[in-house]
């Protein structure tokens, strides 16, 4: 999210609820009341289920409720509907970090989209379970830290895992080809806070090689998914996916290096996505809003 710019910070409403009429207006009217203009705002209801869902962004300068109120406040105005109310605040810049294994090409375009300005975030930590990238980490800047897995030391290694995040007040987990299974108790602790990325076009082909597999298979396509984390291992709720064509003469080797490609474009952007407050979450789905 940006900043604000010249017209000063803003404040974004996620709005999740069964949809009833009046829900845009009452809304809207929270807004203009308190003294705030609306500068961006989108909806969509989900006609099968009847879910409401909406992203506002207004103006807080001069707003009649203080920043730690504005949820309990438009939830006592808009009555008693039943409303999931997530707020963003423009001038918070989130807190990332990156777990990596041995393929690094997630994180390298990761680390150069941070220091060119191109994802709008603090990134004070990389996280491995392999030394290999320790030096360009450091060259970028964040911190690297190796946390070595074993069978033995499974449980210890998350542990210390949960600690250095929370010690650096992470908002946000990326996990850029991170080859580890995290457990059902850390993933729920960090439910809508963790982003996978899948080198494959799911639900085809979960779990391990799936370029072995598609290739095995002869597919046409081949694709990358970025979704949240959740127990079902490349299970959880879907954020962003692509596709690009193969043929019978791309051997392992060139789906593997078409999906890489795939994999950097695909997570870049649900990256940015969570970052712009743009994501709802609904069960095992999810509302992206432009």
């Amino acid at each position: 999210m940006s900043g604000g710019g010249d017209d000063g910070p803003t404040a974004t409403f996620l709005l999740s609820c069964p949809d009833q009429p009046g829900l845009v207006r009452s809304v809207a009217d929270f807004v203009f009341r308190h003294g705030g203009n609306i500068a961006h705002a989108d909806q969509h209801i989900d006609r099968q289920e009847g879910t409401f869902f909406q992203r506002v962004e207004f103006s807080l300068d001069g707003f009649g409720v203080p920043r730690t109120e504005l949820a309990d406040a438009l939830a006592d105005e808009t009555g008693d509907v039943g409303m999931r109310i997530d707020v963003r605040f423009s001038d918070v810049v989130p807190r990332m970090a990156i777990l990596v294994s041995q393929q690094a090409h997630c994180m390298e375009d990761l680390l150069a989209r941070w220091r060119t300005g191109d994802l709008e975030v603090d990134l004070p930590l990389v996280i491995s379970n392999h030394p290999d990238h320790a030096d360009l980490v450091r060259f970028m800047g964040p911190q690297y830290v190796h946390l070595p897995v074993t069978p033995e030391d499974r449980q210890g290694q998350e542990s210390e895992l949960s600690r250095l995040l929370v010690e650096e007040r992470i908002d946000l987990v990326v996990l850029a080809r991170y080859m580890q299974i995290l457990s059902p108790s850390f993933v729920e602790g960090w439910r809508g806070r963790v982003i996978n990325i899948h080198h494959s076009f799911l639900p085809a082909f979960a779990g391990a090689r799936p370029y072995h597999q598609a290739h095995l298979r002869g597919v046409k396509l081949i694709g990358a998914t970025a979704h949240y984390a959740s127990e079902e291992l490349d299970g959880g709720p879907i954020i962003d996916q692509d596709v690009v064509r193969v043929s019978h003469r791309d051997a392992v080797e060139d789906l593997v290096r078409k999906g890489r490609d795939l994999e950097r474009v695909v997570l870049a952007r649900a990256v940015r996505a969570h970052l712009e407050g743009r994501i709802l979450l609904h069960g095992n789905k999810t509302v992206v809003f432009d």
